[in-house]
């Protein structure tokens, strides 16, 4: 048997029962998480031009609800992450899109949402150790799409593997040139739900898919990784829940600067003004993940000319805007915020160091890219030789055995922010694990981290009570809750 045909008769199976209380809350939590990143994206000059161009959140189409869903939610980096990748954008817009069309209470609902974690996040760590990651990683949202619309639906397994086979015999190919330097980024979540949306029309009509597409030696992941993770897809499936490592952004922007951006907000609450000719410098210390991230955009930044798929990748401007305005927001990468001249004076007062202790501690935790590493074993080398050297080998040793459950799973992308002021005085502030990433705090406090983002947003606290209390919503709630939202 195929690692599609494994997965998806697992994954045809699922029933709610079946998934620990806390993986399903978590889920809720990812639904209205969800929702509020696609209030911030339709508020934006980018989400706009979404809805101008494909229509409104909520049409009799699903399939084109949710390619508007993902075009809205992406790009402003308000989504949600896990081990491994973006899930988001197509795990929660596609059943919920579905759910409003089909008319899915709470339970199906959550159902659809976690069987789609489950399979989308297994297919992407698979290829981690490769060239694509994070929100460059389209084809997670080819699984996504998949198993979000075909879990709603309650299909059989065999239309759920000829489904995967038909999605992953055309995996998307980004350029990183067009993903970081203009706005097709707004599409870089739709396009793949739209294919593999496709795929499942394709399956039902009775065409078939390379079931082994996954792991031949000619398939997906030879060609996608550089270390291969095959095992990564079936590997403990129903004990190992991925959906309890979901991290949940509460400020936009790029997730190797959530930490430097926690710290500039509470140096911002220490200082009643600041004017960028107060600053003597800003250094802000960190792992190498956010300096390449952040050095790869910086290439593309021009001010206010800048496309925003890159600016949400710029440390030293979500920096400096929170030191200036105590906040950071959607407006902020747009329109007049980004012509203020202000924080471009404060930005290029900013200036990265790297910290090798701060790129162990980001490597070595569940996500991004620790539990990857721990499958891979010594394999795990020579994908670290392509993006650090050997450097980064001997910086990390030996990398553990991989974890049993997910129950203990943490992010971290540190970042220290030291704020030197010409009067002689000095702010510094250290985070390890940001606000909203997975850990210990976030397990106890999600429901409360993601109803103060989705009120953030002007949502009503109406659709805040009805996501809390999904498992037991009716079809009624749902629909009223999905509604009201957007």
């Amino acid at each position: 048997m195929t690692l599609l045909e494994d997965l998806s008769r697992w994954a045809a199976g699922v029933r709610l029962d079946d998934v620990p209380d806390r993986v399903v809350a978590m889920a809720a939590s990812q639904v209205l998480s969800q929702l509020a990143a696609a209030r911030a994206g339709a508020a934006h000059p980018l989400g706009e031009a979404v809805l101008r161009g494909f229509g409104r959140p909520w049409q009799d189409d699903p399939a084109r609800s949710a390619y508007v869903l993902a075009g809205l939610t992406s790009w402003l980096h308000f989504d949600d992450t896990g081990y491994a990748g973006h899930l988001s954008n197509s795990t929660a817009t596609v059943p919920m899109a579905y759910a409003h069309a089909l008319g899915l209470d709470g339970r199906a609902l959550l159902t659809a949402v976690i069987v789609a974690n489950e399979c989308a996040a297994r297919i992407a760590a698979a290829a981690t150790l490769g060239r694509f990651r994070g929100q460059n990683a389209a084809h997670t949202h080819l699984a996504g799409a998949v198993s979000g619309r075909l879990a709603a639906e309650g299909a059989p397994a065999d239309v759920w593997a000829d489904a995967f086979g038909i999605a992953f015999a055309m995996p998307p190919w980004p350029s990183l040139r067009a993903f970081l330097g203009s706005d097709a980024k707004v599409l870089s979540a739709a396009m793949p739900v739209r294919a593999g949306l496709d795929a499942c029309d394709a399956a039902r009509a009775g065409l078939h898919g390379p079931r082994d597409v996954l792991e031949h030696p000619e398939g997906f992941l030879a060609t996608f990784a550089s270390v291969p993770l095959p095992e990564a897809v079936t590997l403990d499936l129903g004990r190992r829940w991925h959906t309890e490592t979901l991290s949940f952004k509460v400020h936009p922007g790029g997730p190797g600067l959530d930490a430097a951006v926690d710290c500039a907000l509470e140096i911002s609450r220490e200082l009643d003004s600041l004017s960028p000719d107060d600053v003597a410098e800003i250094v802000v210390t960190t792992s190498m993940y956010t300096l390449v991230v952040d050095g790869k955009a910086r290439e593309f930044v021009d001010r206010e000319r800048s496309p925003v798929s890159a600016l949400v990748f710029c440390t030293a401007d979500a920096v400096a805007t929170c030191l200036l305005t105590g906040g950071l927001g959607g407006a902020d990468f747009a329109a007049p915020a980004v012509a203020d001249e202000a924080r471009w004076l404060l930005a290029g007062k900013v200036r990265l160091e790297h910290d090798a202790g701060m790129t162990r501690d980001s490597m070595v935790s569940t996500a991004p890219f620790g539990e990857a590493l721990r499958q891979a074993g010594p394999r795990a080398a020579r994908w670290l030789e392509e993006v650090g050297t050997r450097w980064l080998v001997d910086l990390l040793g030996e990398p553990g055995e991989p974890e049993k459950t997910f129950e203990q799973a943490t992010k971290a992308t540190p970042a220290r922010v030291e704020v030197r002021l010409h009067d002689g005085r000095t702010f510094s502030r250290f985070r390890s694990i940001p606000a909203g990433a997975i850990s210990d705090d976030l397990r106890a406090r999600h429901p409360d981290v993601v109803r103060e983002k989705f009120l953030g947003t002007g949502g009503p606290a109406e659709v805040a009570d009805l996501a809390r209390n999904l498992p037991a919503a009716s079809t009624a709630d749902v629909r009223r809750m999905l509604s009201l939202a957007l």
